[in-house]
């Protein structure tokens, strides 16, 4: 009895494989990567370095000696992760809390499941949530983006200027009852452009969507996730301004600032941790979006994208179940 039919020759080839798909990824990446120099000049080169050849080096000793298989490292996704922790710590970060972050997110976020595709949670945002909650101070202590790209006297990251996140001072202010401390705050202009404390790959909206454009140009990405993620916190975030405008913030707020656009276009849509059906895709940013609104809004930190992300990627198996595509012929 045939189980399986083969049709004759000619077959249809696609050009895309991993190691294609990763260095998109990684090219997509180079916009933030530029925009973090010059705002924070040879602190954000140091770490996104460290990051990047730690996560390489830690992948390459665990396949060569624990798991004992062939490296994978050219394929490009170690760059990857350790590029977006890079992006996801302050640029004033010791570098040996950046090596550890590097070791959490490769041994424990990836190749504990067996690596590339086998991984159930984004390995950058493990790394990232464990140095949070190990090192808080460490974590959140920004230096200010001096737009300086000064290779030769850049500042030091111990003597850098330091101050909140735009998030972290609305925190402050709907906590202590004072709303005249949000007149600091930086403008959508700067917003876009980058030149505001923060992560180094969150601080410049305009860098980010420049890297979203070309991943949805070359195909790597589909616009379901990183739409649904977006507007369903602007959705959120406006009615809550609308019900109460003194204490909640507008809602292109709560989408300029912080880790979102980074998270819904370069995290939420990996295709690893992410439902495969265009409709559990929709599901699955929808509830980042409410999760990240929430936490911030109620929660103990200002941020909650990185913990929305890593929620939403544990019910992903449950996500796949419940919006299965139809069979063919069905």
């Amino acid at each position: 009895m045939k189980l399986l039919n083969v049709s004759g020759s000619p077959h249809v080839h696609g050009n895309e494989s991993i190691k294609r798909i990763m260095w998109d990824v990684n090219i997509a990446l180079l916009p933030i990567f530029i925009v973090s120099l010059i705002f924070f000049g040879l602190d954000a080169l140091f770490v996104s370095l460290v990051s990047v050849f730690c996560c390489i080096l830690f992948q390459w000793v665990i396949e060569k000696f624990l798991l004992k298989q062939p490296a994978t490292i050219t394929d490009g996704s170690a760059v990857i992760t350790g590029l977006l922790l890079a992006f996801n710590v302050p640029s004033n970060l010791p570098l040996w809390i950046v090596a550890i972050g590097a070791f959490v997110a490769i041994a424990i976020g990836k190749m504990t499941f067996g690596g590339l595709g086998k991984n159930p949670f984004n390995p950058a945002l493990v790394g990232r949530v464990f140095l949070l909650i190990s090192f808080p101070v460490q974590m959140t202590t920004w230096p200010k983006a001096n737009a300086v790209f000064d290779m030769v006297g850049a500042t030091a990251a111990t003597d850098a200027t330091t101050g909140a996140t735009p998030l972290a001072l609305i925190k402050e202010a709907v906590k202590a009852g004072d709303m005249t401390a949000l007149q600091g705050l930086p403008d959508y202009w700067t917003l876009l452009v980058g030149q505001h404390g923060g992560s180094l790959g969150e601080v410049s909206a305009i860098a980010i969507l420049i890297g979203g454009i070309y991943l949805l140009c070359r195909r790597v990405i589909s616009w379901h996730i990183p739409v649904s993620f977006i507007l369903t916190t602007f959705v959120f975030a406006a009615i809550l301004h609308l019900a109460n405008p003194t204490t909640y913030i507008a809602p292109l707020y709560h989408v300029l600032c912080g880790g979102l656009l980074l998270g819904a276009v370069f995290m939420a849509t990996d295709m690893v941790t992410s439902p495969m059906s265009k409709s559990g895709q929709l599901v699955f940013g929808i509830g980042c979006g409410l999760l990240t609104v929430i936490i911030r809004t109620w929660g103990a930190y200002p941020e909650g994208v990185s913990f929305a992300i890593l929620l939403m990627n544990a019910v992903t198996p449950l996500i796949n179940k419940g919006f299965k595509p139809k069979r063919f012929a069905k």
